[in-house]
């Protein structure tokens, strides 16, 4: 199951991803600027924010929860299909949400089966799930994505990119059929109030704010890099996915070891050196105008951050210790729907001059790793997170 699930994400976030490099050649193509591209990608992470929630409650309430992955295949095959069919940039923004909210769909479910079925390596079972998906987001879609937008315009290069994830729709029926958990006599009703009731306690509040804080670091460095690389040093789409990828390769590979470690030492050590890692390697980007100095900040910035992605999400499902995928819903839309303002905000910025744009994400990493400081994880057996003192 680990490994199917691993392709799934791989696919569904391999067409997800390209939209890293194909925001800019959108833009591109219809003579728009950096804030474009950022609210591009911030819509986009707003579709997708709409979706976690739903697909966990959902999730949670199935038996069947290997069907309702299967539909995601299909519902992001067809939105990307039709984005590319679609006239103007709001046209095509609203579609490419659409389509995203399928990929979106698939997370909270997928992470939600693996975490019942492992409570004890939670991290690292989350690790290797995520590690499928950096591979397809990360490394995959920008290495093919600037290749085919070397001969191709981006209509094209997404009709190409989003074949997998028809392929995959149709080698997960058999798989699908056998994800099943429960019997519905079983399924516990979900408490929405006490997890509202939690989630707004200072910790809970601290602790989404840290989460929120991480991904608009992240993502203010993802937006803006192949936008950096192209138009500040000429890179080809081509070269500037070749960079981008070898940056997100380290992160990907490291999900898993970051997750083990985590399990057995601990959350809190790991995510505080981390984010005050992060804002020293993103200051040090933004500050630098050479391209190999800028890649050398760039590469442990997003690398770690990335691959600390598990531990926090672990984090998160043990601070609520209950109806995991909903909770699952609740963190991506945090992470995803609130997080991915950091695009919009990074486009901004970079307005005046794109390293500002990693200058951004430093002092955000920053705000995060204080915000980290001020709670206590307590463990992953009576996992809690309080605030400090307390």
């Amino acid at each position: 199951m680990l490994g199917a699930l691993f392709l799934g994400h791989l696919t569904n976030d391999w067409v997800a991803g390209t939209l890293w490099l194909l925001a800019p050649a959108i833009a591109a193509a219809m003579g728009l600027g950096p804030t474009e591209v950022g609210l591009i990608l911030t819509i986009n992470g707003i579709g997708a924010g709409l979706a976690y929630i739903p697909a966990g409650v959902l999730s949670d309430r199935s038996t069947r929860p290997g069907l309702l992955m299967l539909l995601s295949f299909w519902w992001v095959a067809i939105g990307y299909l039709s984005a590319t069919l679609a006239p103007g940039f709001w046209g095509v923004t609203l579609l490419l949400a659409f389509a995203v909210m399928g990929d979106a769909f698939w997370h909270p479910i997928a992470t939600g089966v693996l975490v019942k079925e492992m409570p004890r390596q939670r991290a690292q079972a989350l690790g290797i799930h995520a590690l499928g998906g950096s591979i397809g987001a990360e490394v995959i879609a920008p290495l093919s994505t600037g290749f085919l937008l070397g001969f191709f315009d981006w209509q094209t290069t997404l009709q190409l990119l989003a074949l997998p994830a028809v392929i995959m729709g149709i080698l997960f029926i058999p798989v699908a059929k056998r994800i099943s958990r429960d019997n519905p006599g079983r399924i516990n009703p979900i408490d929405f109030r006490g997890m509202a009731r939690q989630w707004f306690k200072p910790a809970g509040v601290a602790l989404m704010g840290m989460m929120i804080l991480y991904n608009m670091a992240l993502i203010a460095q993802l937006a803006m890099a192949p936008v950096y690389f192209q138009t500040d040093h000429g890179l080809s789409p081509f070269h500037a996915g070749l960079i981008f990828a070898a940056i997100l390769m380290l992160g990907s590979l490291l999900q898993p070891l970051f997750g083990r470690y985590s399990d057995r030492r601990g959350r809190k050590p790991m995510i505080v050196l981390v984010l005050f890692a992060t804002s020293f390697f993103a200051l040090f980007a933004g500050l630098s105008d050479n391209l190999y100095w800028a890649v050398l900040g760039l590469l442990p910035s997003v690398a770690i951050l990335t691959a600390v992605r598990p531990v926090i999400l672990a984090a998160a499902v043990e601070y609520s210790n209950k109806s995991e995928s909903t909770t699952l819903g609740i963190v991506f839309t945090v992470l995803d729907g609130v997080g991915m303002f950091g695009a919009l905000m990074a486009g901004m910025v970079a307005e005046f001059a794109l390293g500002y744009a990693f200058i951004l994400a430093a002092v955000l990493a920053l705000g995060a790793g204080l915000l980290c400081l001020l709670l206590t994880f307590t463990g992953n057996d009576d996992a809690r997170v309080i605030p400090a003192g307390l």
